[in-house]
């Protein structure tokens, strides 16, 4: 068994090889016309099979409820005659019925037993004689219990027939049941043979016009392809004097005309020996092109012969054409202040390049690092021209400036206290015996509150830390007064020893928010925070919460919060910059002492709300800072808070 099977696996090896050889052999119009003739014809015959499958289903389906109605008007009307026990009237009825429709089979009765009683067109004695044996209906006890219509179909030579077992009671009397059978659909029958005698048709002329393609091709395509090909196989070998001429138009004219233009071009390629600088050339321009830092290429006399795109994009070049100008008229004049010196100097040779860095303002504010390279001409050891590298460096000098301010801001914040600190320890450590109960006070309590300094300024990076890290916040409903009361209770006895007054103005009932209650509170926190450090005493901070209604969508709802006050305000240019980290107005206005992270958290919490915060502000007026949150519509309303002050503000 086992030769056996490997023989016949080495047949059907060798099979497709042979026919693979001879597939092989046949030219490729041939093959495209065969493969283009099979895909067409399986395309065909799958059309064919699901317009006939469509037909016949269709056709099923109008037979299936045909002979049901039919079963259904038949039982309905024949039902209390065979109550009656009037064989006569049924077996009258059911031959008119049964002659009114050409589309009815056959009609047969069975009493409950499932035993044949009477048929048409079979009769009494035909269905049950002497010589024949007894015919039953055999029906599933599913049907007996459902004593719904029954449907089937059976193969005959004429056709599927649909055979429908109807019930048969009354008064909820079980009579036995009446079969109907079907004739398949004449409709069908012709629609399936018009589709197949279409179908056989469309397969004749499709290989006739197949045939009469092949023979077109033969006669016309054949021989302009080969000498095509011949003219291909003599280029390849070297041969650029190789021509074509054959008097074809149309597509087959453009193409022989167009291959004796690229044999004229390759001939003078050939003679001109510049077929490896044309792809060095390509490799260069593409590197040159994709490379991330800009790049000019200057001549010995200082014009541009080759810029890249990031270069355009830098020196603000785009749409404008600079090859072949000279380079210190296009460049930006802070490039030309820097450059036009030491550009003289590499075009000479006094000098191999340097490295200069350059703020340019326009198209937008950048800091750039220009490197210039002069490229030697090493055999006659003169320039031959400058290559000039420009990086984009905005971001590392930002960065560096972040960095420097905040060592910077850290330091001084850090020093000041542990120096107060150190110098109270010192203090009481030396002289500790002589100082009074109320002086060693005084001098704990200055250093508890350098100590509350130092915890803030941590706390202040804890939280820039936390924020930045991605860590996820759980969001959910707020009751923005509870909010409120827990930041009044908080700074109260500040604002009392500052002689501030402190107050809230929350509208009642207020709708519940949607944000992360511990966020919110960090915000209002150092929002508060900053109202009474810097509002003199006598002065107000005022906490507003009220519904708001954009003029945009009047139909929306938003709480808005607000925390205003009549302390020093803010100049207008700097107030775009507040909330910037490190920012601190104190330091050009007054001196108090703080972080400048204050109004930076504030914004990176409300950024995780959805919405944005807005600063309005006058010198020696005040300033009022507010946002607008979301309400959560799934949340019940606050409670009242009894000892917060409420009032409704003007919009």
């Amino acid at each position: 068994m086992v030769v056996l099977k490997t023989t016949a696996q080495g047949d059907i090896k060798e099979a497709f090889r042979a026919i693979a050889r001879w597939w092989s052999e046949f030219k490729i119009q041939t093959r495209l016309m065969a493969t283009a003739t099979l895909v067409v014809s399986i395309i065909m015959s799958a059309l064919t099979f699901w317009a006939v499958n469509t037909i016949q289903t269709n056709a099923h389906l109008n037979d299936t409820r045909y002979g049901r109605d039919l079963g259904l008007l038949l039982a309905a009307d024949v039902a209390p005659l065979i109550a009656q026990g009037d064989t006569t009237a049924v077996a009258e009825f059911s031959r008119k019925f049964y002659e009114r429709s050409a589309s009815i089979r056959y009609i047969l009765y069975a009493d409950p037993t499932g035993e044949i009683y009477y048929g048409l067109p079979y009769s009494a004695p035909q269905v049950e004689s002497a010589l024949t044996l007894r015919r039953r209906m055999q029906l599933p006890e599913s049907y007996r219990e459902r004593q719904e219509p029954l449907v089937r179909q059976h193969q005959t030579p004429d056709g599927l027939v649909a055979d429908v077992f109807v019930p048969l009671s009354f008064n909820g009397q079980n009579l036995g049941v009446v079969a109907i059978g079907i004739n398949p659909n004449e409709t069908f029958i012709a629609s399936a043979s018009l589709t197949r005698d279409l179908t056989i048709a469309v397969f004749v002329s499709l290989w006739i016009m197949v045939i009469l393609g092949g023979v077109f091709n033969a006669l016309t395509i054949t021989q302009p392809i080969k000498e095509l090909v011949q003219g291909v196989k003599n280029i390849a070998a070297g041969n650029f004097k190789q021509r074509i001429n054959l008097p074809f138009g149309g597509e087959l004219g453009e193409l022989i005309t167009s291959f004796n233009d690229m044999a004229e071009r390759l001939a003078s390629y050939d003679a001109q020996n510049v077929e490896e600088l044309q792809a060095e050339k390509a490799k260069l321009d593409t590197l040159v092109s994709t490379i991330a830092d800009g790049a000019i290429l200057l001549d010995t006399e200082m014009r541009v012969i080759l810029v890249n795109p990031t270069a355009q994009r830098l020196f603000n070049w785009e749409g404008m054409n600079v090859i072949g100008q000279s380079a210190l008229s296009c460049f930006p004049a802070p490039v030309c202040e820097k450059l036009t010196c030491p550009l003289f100097k590499a075009s000479s040779g006094q000098s191999e390049g340097g490295e200069f860095r350059v703020t340019l303002q326009e198209p937008s504010p950048r800091s750039v690092r220009i490197l210039l390279t002069t490229v030697m001409d090493v055999q006659r050891e003169k320039p031959k021209g400058i290559a000039i590298t420009i990086q984009d460096i905005t971001r590392e000098v930002e960065l560096n400036e972040a960095k420097a301010q905040l060592i910077s801001n850290v330091s001084h914040e850090l020093r000041t206290p542990l120096f107060n600190i150190k110098s109270i320890i010192e203090t009481i450590q030396e002289y500790g015996s002589e100082l009074s109960d109320e002086k060693q006070q005084e001098f704990l309590a200055t250093a508890n509150h350098e100590t509350d300094r130092l915890t803030r300024l941590v706390n202040d990076f804890l939280d820039i830390s936390r924020l930045e890290s991605g860590r996820p916040y759980q969001f959910g409903a707020v009751h923005m007064g509870q909010v409120i009361e827990q930041i009044l209770r908080t700074y109260q006895l500040n604002a009392a020893n500052k002689s501030i007054e402190l107050s809230t103005e929350v509208e009642t009932p207020l709708p519940a928010v949607w944000g992360n209650y511990d966020l919110l509170i960090g915000a209002l926190t150092n929002l508060v925070g900053n109202a009474l450090k810097f509002t003199p005493e006598g002065g107000r901070v005022v906490i507003r919460a009220y519904v708001w209604h954009p003029p945009s969508d009047p139909e929306q709802e938003r709480v808005r919060i607000e925390v205003a006050d009549t302390g020093m305000g803010i100049a207008p240019e700097d107030q775009p910059r507040v909330f910037e980290r490190f920012f601190r107005v104190e330091n050009r206005v007054h001196t108090l002492e703080g972080t400048g992270l204050g109004l930076a958290i504030v914004q990176d919490i409300i950024h995780k709300h959805n919405t944005h915060i807005h600063l309005i502000s006058e010198v020696g007026v005040g300033s009022t800072f507010w946002f607008d949150l979301a309400i959560d519509e799934t949340a019940l309303l606050p409670p009242e808070q009894s000892n917060v002050e409420t009032a409704l503000p003007s919009p």
